[in-house]
């Protein structure tokens, strides 16, 4: 592996190494790629193409990450004592499986949480979340289904009709199945294909329509000297020399899919930690106890969950089809500070009616239980109809209701992994009046039946897709992990970009804010020969 000669001397093996392909790696890899720096990603998950997605959630082994069982998948599935986290894995992160929804958030995010004052983040990020944007070539989705049209009368009943439109998707919107030449770079992206509104999305794109990170940012990265490292998992980032990492770092890495395997090893200039809230918390947690002991105490706090509430409708109604149309079509402001939008599976994919269970809310499991047991005696029929439906994702409409409103846990390093603890002020809840108003206005209108996961109506855990903060920004090592340019307290050149770095509940779904942070960040470094 040829070694680059610094000014100072110091040979390295690449000049930055990022960890993790997300919405931040993969800003990451291109951005420092063109500003003429060598790079190495390393990525836990597998490299996948359209071939490998499942048809329908049903095809666990295709479908889910779980190394342990031999499942390598591109989905996975975390459970904490406080929380459930929905998460991707693979090259591309999670844009593999998130709902192409790329919304900017409201005035109220940019001024609350650990990095209020710390910049004028509306105005900075602007530009930021225009250019990805129009990297991942969204658009108004130009197409509502029933589930949208649902919600667009939930809207005129609750006279919010000026709140509610489609969402900015990020899909190619060609003729469908049709497959043309790259219709965004001027030829330097793959070919695309355009959608035919077959709602998979969030179970891999089958179609070489949806927009993922591996169709735009980590092509044009690869194709300017950019090298990719799949089923490769960190496992250690050390100083070189000095211990503020002015020497450059050694990050080593194992496989991520065998059960045994030789590491590798590589040195770098700088390093970008990328691995989402789960990855990269779990990796400074360990390293804030050996190889990076100069860590900010603060990490692992200040994770949240978009305050978010997923909740089901199934139809009773048998004219009515949900699985049409893109994974999210529209979006609903419900109030100042709360967002709700309709969620869907394709034909086939209904793996998730195994959790089901009626929606109760109670303060306690035994009034939970009792509040379940008298649904389902109340409405035997309608409760097996449920279970029973033929296809359970045509039928049912998920909703995704999310809020500014903060909640916070902290994430822990346990001996094998992380554990959840409360953290300052309220925790993530599964049980908000708002949220089990709007599903039953929503199934009046459908005649449907509202359901939610069973470790929400048993255990009280709620359950997110969008798991966000554990390296927050703070004006110092006292309140934050992270400074304003994403750069981490009491190291050079090691920065995050991630979700971790939220600091505060966007209320809408957080890519395009995780990879428009990642966009200035990555501006505010100087390109390669010109560095201070």
């Amino acid at each position: 592996m040829a070694a680059d000669m610094t000014t100072s001397g110091q040979q390295y093996d690449h000049d930055f190494i990022v960890i993790g392909s997300g919405f931040g790696g993969s800003v990451a890899a291109l951005r420092l790629s063109e500003k003429g720096y060598r790079v190495l990603v390393l990525e836990k998950g597998k490299r996948l193409s359209a071939k490998d997605f499942p048809k329908r959630n049903w095809n666990l082994r295709k479908w889910l990450w779980v190394p342990a069982l031999r499942f390598f998948g591109f989905f996975r599935i975390t459970l904490f004592r406080h929380l459930t986290v929905l998460s991707g894995v693979g090259v591309g992160g999670g844009s593999l499986v998130y709902a192409n929804c790329l919304q900017v958030p409201q005035k109220e995010f940019f001024h609350s949480g650990s990095w209020a004052g710390l910049a004028d983040w509306e105005q900075e990020l602007a530009p930021h979340y225009q250019t990805v944007l129009t990297m991942l070539g969204a658009v108004p989705n130009p197409r509502l289904e029933p589930g949208d049209r649902a919600l667009e009368r939930l809207a005129r009943d609750r006279r919010q009709a000026g709140r509610f439109g489609p969402t900015t998707t990020a899909v190619f919107f060609g003729e469908p199945e049709v497959t043309v030449p790259d219709p965004y770079f001027g030829g330097k992206g793959p070919d695309r294909a355009g959608c035919n509104f077959c709602g998979g999305c969030m179970v891999g794109c089958r179609y070489n329509a949806k927009n993922t990170l591996d169709k735009n940012y980590l092509p044009l990265a690869e194709g300017i000297g950019a090298k990719i490292l799949a089923e490769a998992e960190a496992v250690d980032v050390s100083p070189l020399g000095t211990a503020d990492g002015s020497g450059g770092y050694r990050v080593t890495w194992r496989p991520s899919i065998a059960w045994t395997g030789k590491k590798g090893t590589a040195t770098c200039r700088g390093v970008v930690f990328s691995g989402g809230v789960l990855g990269t918390v779990k990796l400074l947690a360990k390293l804030g106890k050996s190889s990076l002991p100069e860590l900010s105490e603060r990490v692992g706090h200040g994770v949240r969950s978009n305050s978010e509430s997923l909740m089901g409708v199934m139809t009773f109604d048998r004219t009515t089809t949900f699985s049409d149309g893109v994974a999210i079509g529209s979006i609903l402001q419900t109030d100042d500070h709360s967002f709700l939008e309709p969620v869907r599976y394709p034909s086939g994919s209904g793996v998730w009616r195994l959790f089901m269970a009626p929606l109760v809310h109670g303060r306690s499991v035994v009034a939970r239980i009792a509040k379940m047991l008298y649904d389902l005696a109340r409405h035997p029929v309608d409760n097996l109809k449920v279970y029973l439906v033929g296809n359970w994702a045509e039928k049912t409409q998920i909703l995704l209701f999310m809020r500014t409103i903060d909640s916070t846990l902290r994430l822990v390093a346990g001996r094998r992994r992380l554990r959840s603890e409360k953290d300052q002020g309220e925790a993530p809840t599964a049980f908000m009046p708002e949220a089990k108003e709007l599903a039953e206005q929503y199934a009046r209108i459908v005649n449907g039946k509202p359901m939610v996961l069973l470790s929400e109506t048993l255990l009280g855990i709620p359950t997110t897709a969008h798991i966000l903060g554990g390296a927050v920004m703070g004006r110092d090592k006292t309140q934050g992990v992270i400074d304003s340019n994403n750069r981490v307290f009491g190291y050079n050149n090691l920065y995050i970009c991630d979700g971790s770095v939220v600091s505060a509940n966007p209320g809408v779904n957080p890519s395009l804010t995780i990879a428009a942070l990642a966009e200035r960040a990555m501006s505010m470094i100087l390109p390669k020969g010109r560095e201070q």
